[in-house]
């Protein structure tokens, strides 16, 4: 390798991997990927624009989700609705909204340390034609791993590093605590530090939110926990009709839908879980909500209707 090759070479290698993922921020990355939004849902909101963006997929066994469903209720149901029997493998949503001088984005995503299927935010947000640093806010629903991993990169550095962060207390607390890891199963201690090391880099830029607040201008807060003991829903008012991001209180377009009653093992409080779904649909459809779900698929945005005894989720 001659001499110049070699200088060649340490420059790229010191092409930073976030300019790569995002796509167009240097020649290389321009090169090396297309320019297109692939599985983007738009919608209005009032004054703005509303769009899914996909972090990729999760793989959630069966025995984890279910465990207490019987099997002969359980594969029928999953097999009519043209679902796994083993497990599920549900899309990423995170939810951006463009609206005056805003970009703010709910949630985001899992980052590279999570699951291989998932961790795709940063080159989606480029194809979709996001500057993570034109990002004004980010709102937490909560803070499991595939919500808040994705704040920093693969260097520990914040990916939107111009954001002011929004988080309910409750959640903020739970998570922090010293006595958290231990009341947890083992299995989801990872969660417990992952969440305490993110947090670190935005305890300085962190507004901490309550349910019934307007987080940002016309931005309810909605208490939604069970899923997380501070686990929040954002309502987004000024359109024709009020639009809800749910999270992960809603977490499935069949099951939540037409059976919000099923405890499921991905709850930290099952029973409050089931409580506060059939509480949510209940006002979804009064209201004639849109709902964007973030593992939802059909990009993730539709509406609620009742059917029979329980619901159905339509699509856009």
């Amino acid at each position: 390798m001659t001499h110049h090759q070699a200088h060649a070479r340490i420059a790229l290698d010191r092409i930073s991997r976030r300019n790569v993922l995002l796509g167009g921020l240097g020649l290389l990355a321009s090169a090396a990927l297309p320019r297109r939004a692939l599985a983007l849902g738009r919608i209005a909101a009032g004054d703005g624009e509303i769009m899914t963006i996909s972090d990729g997929k999760l793989s959630l066994p069966m025995a984890f989700l279910y465990p207490e469903v019987p099997k002969a209720e359980l594969e029928p149901f999953l097999t009519a609705n043209g679902l796994p029997t083993d497990a599920l493998m549900p899309d990423c949503n995170v939810t951006a909204l463009r609206r005056g001088d805003r970009v703010v984005l709910f949630d985001v995503g899992s980052g590279s340390n999570f699951m291989k299927s998932a961790g795709r935010l940063l080159k989606n947000l480029g194809e979709a034609g996001i500057d993570p640093a034109s990002v004004t806010d980010v709102v937490f629903t909560h803070a499991h791993p595939d919500h808040l991993w994705g704040v920093t990169d693969d260097f520990d550095e914040l990916v939107f590093a111009n954001a002011a962060y929004h988080i309910s207390q409750t959640e903020w607390d739970f998570w922090s605590s010293p006595d958290t890891l231990a009341s947890v199963p083992v299995e989801r201690q990872s969660f417990v530090v992952g969440a305490q090391s993110r947090f670190k880099f935005i305890e300085d830029k962190v507004n901490f939110i309550k349910p019934g607040q307007e987080v940002l201008p016309g931005v309810e807060a909605v208490d939604t926990n069970g899923h997380t003991p501070g686990h929040l829903s954002f309502m987004l008012h000024g359109g024709s009709a009020p639009t809800l991001i749910v999270g992960d209180a809603l977490s499935n377009t069949a099951i939540s839908f037409a059976h919000p009653e099923w405890r499921t093992g991905s709850d930290h409080d099952q029973e409050q879980g089931v409580k506060t779904r059939q509480a949510l649909l209940d006002r979804l459809v009064a209201d004639k909500a849109t709902i964007i779900g973030y593992h939802f698929d059909h990009a993730g945005i539709g509406h609620a209707e009742r059917k029979g005894s329980a619901y159905a989720f339509v699509p856009v």
